[in-house]
């Protein structure tokens, strides 16, 4: 089953059959993203991010070598276009299938996320039916697979907590079938969910200097009580 050549695998049916599974599976984890802004970073211009009733807004790129394209238009190769801690929620769908190095693409979806923000990550699991399917898709164009607990390695360096790991969809890539999208141990699609640590914030220690009262042992209204870290 090849898809339609052109057309790209991450919009054709197999491909967004599986990612609407995964978003389904992931649905009650974002439906708790609070915030003002999400980016979305895709493989493919396809399915639109959920409508979230706490998050405000969504900001999508998705990839179209050598550039992403969407709301803005930037190299793949430059670090992403956006001050640091940006989005309350960052989602790299099947987005590290596709770039030259996902190490770097990571380490800016660490940077643009605020402290306690949440970052999704989801793909095709290499250990799967699904990962021969790809490479023949991709004719050597797809740049590799990556295993969820390698990416979870990758993000514990960086600081952020693992808060959910499992496989979804299909055993094998199918078009019409619907798919299952509660966990499925030989599923061929992952889904990660992280959150960045917020920095912890160590108070100062005050310590009183010993007042010395005038002689009628009063203070003015003005004075204060000197205190130093």
């Amino acid at each position: 089953m090849r898809e339609p050549r052109g057309s790209g695998i991450y919009t054709g049916t197999a491909l967004s059959a599986l990612q609407a599974a995964q978003a389904q599976a992931l649905l009650p984890a974002l439906q708790r993203c609070a915030g003002r802004h999400g980016l979305l970073i895709s493989a493919g211009n396809g399915q639109l991010p959920p409508a979230l009733p706490l998050l405000s807004h969504w900001t999508q790129l998705w990839v179209s070598e050598p550039r992403y394209a969407g709301d803005i238009i930037a190299a793949t190769d430059e670090p992403l276009a956006f001050v640091d801690d940006a989005f309350d929620l960052v989602w790299l769908r099947h987005v590290l299938e596709v770039v030259d190095d996902f190490s770097a693409m990571l380490h800016e979806a660490v940077r643009v996320l605020a402290a306690g923000g949440i970052l999704v990550i989801t793909g095709i699991h290499p250990i799967s039916a699904w990962a021969p399917w790809y490479y023949w898709q991709e004719r050597g164009a797809g740049h590799g697979l990556h295993t969820p607990s390698r990416l979870a390695r990758e993000l514990g360096r960086s600081g952020l907590r693992v808060t959910g790991m499992q496989r979804v969809g299909s055993a094998w890539p199918r078009r019409r079938a619907p798919m299952p999208v509660v966990p499925y141990p030989v599923g061929g699609g992952y889904v990660l969910v992280a959150q960045k640590q917020r920095s912890l914030v160590t108070p100062l220690r005050l310590r009183t200097e010993p007042l010395h009262l005038p002689a009628n042992g009063r203070l003015s209204p003005s004075a204060q009580r000197k205190l130093t870290a």
